[in-house]
């Protein structure tokens, strides 16, 4: 690690200090404590909230200052990128690749980030087309919003972070952080290397805690945007209580993707491996429903069976491992009870079905029902269902079901089918010749119905994170001309 101990971590008003309680942070893999961190309380927030609201009001940033300080801590990231990807695995229980991946993309944003802070800009408001209006020029400006409160996820702390904090700062906006706290380690080591980029004192907080937390952030009169990222029912009770103030919301989703049977199996099964087991399935945007085509069922079954059971399982340190433990040993229970339940109401397994503490095989199921949890519901975890199909419109039925519209995705060769089910599908994004996992961190992203309001994705994001002021000029004509 960077660091050893986390004796102070809690960050507020620039200065690390102990909170009211303490809890362990247990490796994921092990099960045993590997960390333990402050958990702050109401009074915290207050004092981060009345902190970052005084540095927004008598001490802006300028743009410059913006970039140059997302700029350094990208720099300083990919600089310790090996000791916080080491850091991420073990609380995260995330392969150290795919942990090394987050790290690259959580630099990678800050940089996008620190552009949009030199790009920031309004645009010209053409009211002098109007009669009796010729002599006014009017424009726009973007402004900060003022204090965000950023919560985020344990599937992905540091990139999701980084979508958070970057477009905040860029904006100009002072920002309180709450990690999840089963995960909250690597974002006290990015916060330790924000301490070394000599940005203003008030401008970031971080708090670990619980839900009281995150209610007094989203409560506090001085939180003018609240962004968070987790379970839709979380989300619900954010909207619910945030009062007048914005909220982004990037929630939950059943992700599914469509085979035509014009397509390369062999490629498209390794798709569907890698999109429904990464990160053992604790994604939003995991692809857990693949409709394929009946006339190529039983083939894509059997290649994508042969390459799920071609996975490893186990410790994430290990560089040959390419599916860790969940987060809890409850999630692995849950996720075995719905795989049972899947069966015992007349599913098939095709491989996978086993659990050993907190990991969970790779599963494959068939044969399931539209009313079956696995189906109908998010499972979070390692399960795709493979579902075979006849008729497109029944698919695009079955697809646009239930409360969720984040991602999905499309496989064929044909552009006129692909187009036609792209403008039928009810998503926030689909991809054509890849799975819903898929995710640039230039694109807008986000969801609609259940799955979210708002857009990430820093261009997208830093616009939701300021104020489009209007500033019209009355001009008069100067005498003598």
């Amino acid at each position: 690690m960077l660091s050893v101990g986390y004796e102070r971590s809690l960050f507020v008003d620039g200065s690390w200090s102990e909170g009211r309680a303490r809890v362990d942070v247990v490796h994921k893999y092990t099960r045993k404590p590997f960390a333990s961190v402050s958990l702050a309380g109401p009074e915290n927030v207050a004092s981060a909230a009345e902190s970052a609201k005084r540095a927004v009001e008598h001490a802006p940033l300028a743009p410059s200052e913006r970039y140059a300080f997302l700029k350094d801590l990208a720099g300083l990231v990919r600089e310790h990128r090996d000791a916080l990807a080491s850091t991420l695995s073990i609380e995260t229980g995330k392969p150290l690749a795919e942990a090394k991946s987050e790290t690259e993309r959580c630099a990678y944003v800050l940089e996008l980030s620190a552009e949009e802070a030199r790009n920031l800009g309004g645009e010209a408001v053409p009211i002098n087309a109007a009669k009796g209006l010729e002599n006014r020029v009017a424009f726009t400006l973007r402004t900060p919003v003022g204090v965000v409160a950023a919560i985020t996820p344990f599937n992905a702390p540091l990139v999701l972070l980084a979508h958070k904090l970057g477009p905040a700062i860029a904006g100009g906006n002072a920002v309180l952080v709450k990690p999840a706290l089963e995960t909250p380690c690597a974002t006290i080591e990015l916060f330790r290397l924000i301490e070394r980029t000599g940005l203003p004192t008030g401008y970031v907080h971080l708090l670990q805690g619980g839900a009281d937390v995150g209610n007094a952030m989203v409560t506090d009169p001085r939180v003018d945007l609240v962004s968070f990222t987790g379970s839709a029912r979380a989300g619900s009770e954010i909207l619910r209580n945030a009062g007048l103030k914005r909220v982004l919301l990037e929630l939950g989703n059943n992700s599914a993707a469509i085979v035509a049977p014009d397509v390369d199996l062999d490629e498209v099964s390794s798709i569907v491996c890698r999109q429904s087991f990464g990160y053992a399935g604790q994604v939003c945007i995991s692809l857990q429903r693949t409709y394929v085509h009946r006339s190529i069922a039983e083939r894509f079954i059997e290649l994508l069976a042969n390459k799920t059971r071609s996975l490893v399982v186990g410790d994430p340190s290990l560089p040959e491992t390419n599916v860790g433990p969940m987060l809890r040993e409850a999630d692995a229970e849950r996720v075995e009870r719905w795989v049972d339940d899947a069966i015992a109401g007349g599913a098939r397994l095709v491989c996978g079905g086993r659990r050993n503490g907190a990991t969970y095989e790779p599963t494959i199921l068939t044969d399931v029902q539209p009313a079956m949890k696995v189906v109908c519901e998010e499972i979070f975890g390692p399960v795709v269902s493979v579902i075979p199909f006849d008729d497109y419109r029944d698919v695009v039925d079955a697809v646009n079901a239930g409360p969720y519209g984040l991602q999905a995705g499309i496989f064929t060769s044909n552009i006129d089918l692909a187009f036609e089910l792209a403008r039928k599908l009810r998503m926030g994004a689909i991809m054509v010749n890849d799975g819903p996992l898929f995710r640039a961190d230039a694109m807008p992203y986000g969801g609609i119905k259940s799955s979210g309001l708002g857009r990430e994705g820093p261009k997208y994001l830093v616009r939701e994170m300021t104020h489009e002021r209007l500033i019209i000029l009355n001009l008069k004509q100067p005498s003598g001309f």
